[in-house]
């Protein structure tokens, strides 16, 4: 996945595999959020998964953004919150 894609939260890989830290997830509108551990030197970058099962499968839409805090707390909140704005501009077009 190119450099770009990452930072600005596009592709649809799998966080399983990656074996990321989960700090907080939600559910919301059938899909469940979670705020994943991404280190930036000392602070953590804002990060997270979204995931729902369509047509038997489970889809998982990563996103990265470049905020950046030192505390886990801010990041739990501000990644979920993310995620809920992203399902409501995309909804399942995220996995496309």
């Amino acid at each position: 996945m190119s450099f770009l894609k990452r930072l600005f939260g596009g592709g649809a890989e799998t966080n399983a595999e990656a074996g990321d830290k989960v700090f907080g997830e939600e559910t919301y509108k059938g899909f469940l959020i979670k705020a994943i551990e991404m280190k930036a030197g000392s602070e953590l970058q804002l990060a997270g998964t979204i995931e729902k099962e369509v047509d038997g499968e489970l889809k998982t839409y990563r996103f990265v953004r470049a905020d950046r805090m030192s505390s886990r707390d801010d990041l739990v909140a501000l990644a979920l919150s993310k995620g809920r704005q992203i399902i409501d501009e995309q909804g399942e077009g995220i996995f496309r």
